[in-house]
């Protein structure tokens, strides 16, 4: 026998009231993304016509995305976000993991204090100068290196993996200890196999924020062929003159106002991110729930 609830009209009030933030906060979301999207494919004379704002264009050019690859500063900009994102990520998740497991273990000796040396990180630093001293000190200004060693592990990320290790059954990781696995076979053989939401989810979380990072690049990097994206794309903001930020000459974007070339160059530095993303948020909910940290 089948119940269906029958909802009062308090709980209609509550739902239309839910529905409608709902709504309204998506509508507040999407719609930036929405016109920086239109804003880059519409022509000036349209853009000039309607004030500098416009919602639907009439005619669509793509003369932005030409002018920005014809640039080699994009390219290139994007090239090494590329590099780092990948790399970065991987020796993130490399790091965090080999941090993490061994911690898992209540029976590793020192635990506790490493432990608490790690959670007294997340609440002090050392602050910006000293890093940017040590940064220098190991002669990794420059380099793309400088953009990945300094966060290389993330101390809350390290204790969710460590949370998520804990809850995966024993039996298993002893069976294979049996068979004569070591603890790096384990871990790679049995326990990595078995924690891909969690790899999943901080591999995302570990690559958004390469991906958006910008700061490392003002502070570490001087060479304009090794800046990542988002600090060509702050210049470009900052700049008084795209072009020459850009490298073109001032007659190629003549045909184009400024601020359409930001916008398209927006465009490509999200849309990579906005892609990937809907591939890995099925693992969001399941490894943030198993992961999460105990009291």
């Amino acid at each position: 026998m089948s119940f269906i609830l029958k909802k009062n009209k308090t709980d209609r009030i509550i739902d239309t009231v839910l529905y409608t933030s709902l709504v309204i906060f998506g509508f507040a979301t999407l719609f930036p993304l929405y016109y920086v999207a239109v804003m880059s494919v519409t022509p000036i004379a349209e853009v000039l016509r309607n004030g500098g704002f416009v919602l639907w264009p009439q005619h669509v050019t793509f003369d932005a995305y030409y002018y920005i690859f014809k640039s080699n500063r994009i390219p290139d900009a994007l090239k090494i976000t590329i590099m780092v994102t990948t790399l970065g990520t991987f020796c993130n998740l490399l790091i965090t993991s080999l941090l993490a497991y061994p911690l898992s273990k209540k029976y590793l000796p020192g635990r506790n204090a490493v432990l608490v040396s790690i959670v007294f990180t997340m609440l002090f630093s050392g602050g910006l100068i000293p890093l940017y001293l040590v940064v220098s000190a190991t002669g990794l200004l420059n380099s793309i290196w400088a953009l990945i060693i300094p966060g290389l592990v993330s101390s809350f990320n390290m204790l969710i993996m460590k949370s998520y290790f804990e809850n995966l059954p024993a039996e298993v990781e002893e069976a294979a200890k049996v068979d004569g696995c070591s603890d790096l076979q384990v871990l790679g053989r049995i326990v990595l196999p078995l924690s891909m939401p969690i790899v999943a989810t901080l591999g995302l979380f570990y690559g958004v924020n390469h991906w958006n990072a910008y700061f490392g690049g003002i502070m570490y990097v001087t060479d304009p062929s090794l800046m990542p994206i988002q600090v060509v794309l702050r210049n470009m903001i900052v700049t008084p003159s795209v072009s020459q930020e850009l490298g073109l000459n001032v007659q190629d974007l003549q045909v184009l106002p400024p601020e359409t070339i930001k916008m398209a160059t927006v465009v490509v530095a999200t849309l990579p991110i906005l892609i990937i993303y809907p591939f890995l948020q099925k693992y969001f909910v399941k490894g943030m729930l198993l992961g999460s940290i105990k009291g």
